[in-house]
């Protein structure tokens, strides 16, 4: 029987950390194994700016995914986003030495690799290189090379660069907390795996994805990636926008966005108006719900209106450019009311909210279909790409192993081979230790956790 891939996404964000397990059903969905979420501390703009408190948020949300699913997580497919997100059009070519073979992988794979190579600016690093159209000898407009006979091979490409202390900052965190970093993708990259379908992305259609610190631009058009961008204003932007607006604490300011929250401020009337407790035996404050939607709208529009930009820097408007599809909406900021109707006024294109619960198996429940969970479906579909074991069940019976081992040292030294009797220790003695550590640490961890619970519940 074959032995089913467990895959791993982690989704870094500036307002949570999720860690998410799952596999491929027999129909070829997925099945959610658990999720993990933790209130992200030390991160920025979608930028590490704490390593010691980012460390402690990825350790939280891991260890109740595993909690949740009864896996252990091995390795785990990152995504990166942040301001220093930037993307360029490259083209480049290579000769053959043979014309007479046919072109195959090691023709495009060195293509790639000689992308690479490009010159950046100092800082910056390579994250993805995303070849589009191919040329052979001069034949334009190939999708798929391989197979074809040519001598010279050219392709377009879109290439993905970053910051290379950001991206190094996530690679630390990540290993820091007990586990390897198998896989970097960019997060727009993976939320469009998630809510989008091909059909959409051959028609040509912009993603946006509204988190808590970036909004994040994918846009495609003949199911190939055509240009990315980073936004660095979120959906904590219009809560502090609320806050200092009404001058109230920003933890009523969020609840205040999420329950009673609208992009588009003719929807409420005039007389509506919401109580807030106030601090400390102070008089509640009344807070008219016309205002607030006039805050929100005010920053939603300035957000649109920059993603917008960039829809037009891509050159929507030429016929061969179209993006038929219209705007896909997802992310956090996407499940605010009204949101829909303010894009399709600003941009006048066909605008849908997109949900990744396409690519679920059907007894997920509700709540991971948000499109809050839609970078962190994406990123666990690129691990299970990837095809490695990311995750092990907890084996139960590892101290049985432990003393089993011991009663097998005991024995007569000579009715064994020395040499592999010494290796046979050598592994299980690591077994050994490497689980007790294990113990060790998640045990501290535990205690750590309770003793914040204790202090935030005692604060209140």
């Amino acid at each position: 029987m074959e032995k089913e891939t467990i895959a791993v996404g982690l989704d870094i964000g500036t307002t949570k950390i999720v860690a998410m397990i799952g596999k491929k059903n027999e129909y070829g969905k997925l099945e959610i194994l658990g999720v993990g979420k933790s209130k992200s501390l030390g991160v920025a703009r979608g930028v590490v700016n704490n390593i010691t408190q980012t460390i402690q948020s990825i350790q939280q949300a891991i260890l109740e995914a595993e909690e949740n699913s009864g896996y252990q997580i091995k390795d785990v497919v990152v995504g990166i986003a942040g301001q220093h997100i930037r993307s360029i059009q490259h083209s480049d070519y290579i000769s053959r030495s043979n014309p007479e073979e046919v072109i195959g992988g090691k023709d495009i794979d060195l293509l790639i690799n000689q992308v690479h190579k490009l010159a950046m600016l100092p800082g910056e690093e390579i994250i993805h290189v995303l070849p589009q159209e191919f040329k052979i000898d001069g034949q334009s407009d190939i999708k798929e090379p391989i197979g074809m006979y040519g001598g010279r091979l050219e392709s377009s490409f879109h290439v993905v660069v970053g910051q290379a202390s950001s991206i190094r900052n996530v690679g630390r965190c990540v290993q820091s907390s007990g586990i390897e970093l198998s896989g970097l993708t960019l997060e727009p990259l993976a939320s469009s795996d998630a809510v989008l379908s091909q059909e959409e992305k051959e028609a040509g259609v912009a993603l946006i994805d509204i988190g808590g610190g970036t909004t994040d631009l994918a846009i495609f058009k003949d199911g190939i990636i055509r240009h990315t961008a980073v936004i660095p204003f979120g959906g904590n932007v219009i809560t502090e926008d609320i806050k200092e607006g009404c001058s109230i604490i920003e933890k009523q300011a969020e609840l205040l966005k999420v329950k009673f929250g609208s992009a588009w401020p003719g929807e409420n009337k005039d007389n509506e108006i919401v109580s807030i407790p106030g601090l400390r035996g102070r008089e509640p404050k009344e807070i008219s719900l016309k205002n607030l939607s006039k805050i929100i709208h005010a920053r939603v529009v300035e957000i649109i209106e920059q993603v917008f930009t960039e829809i037009k820097l891509y050159g929507h408007e030429d016929p061969r450019k179209k993006l038929i599809a219209g705007i896909v909406l997802t992310g956090g900021g996407a499940q605010l009311q009204h949101i829909k109707q303010l894009v399709e006024y600003i941009t006048g294109m066909d605008t849908r909210i997109g949900y990744p619960n396409e690519h679920l198996a059907g007894n997920s429940s509700e709540e991971l279909s948000s499109p809050l969970y839609a970078t962190a479906v994406g990123l666990m579909m690129n691990s299970i790409e990837n095809q490695t074991q990311s995750a092990v069940r907890f084996e139960k019976a590892v101290p049985e192993k432990v003393s089993f081992q011991r009663e097998k040292v005991i024995e007569p030294v000579q009715e064994v081979e020395p040499e592999v009797e010494k290796v046979e220790q050598k592994v299980e003695q690591k077994v050994e230790v490497e689980s007790t550590e294990t113990k060790i640490r998640r045990s501290f961890f535990d205690k750590y956790v309770d003793k914040i619970k204790d202090f935030l519940d005692n604060a209140e």
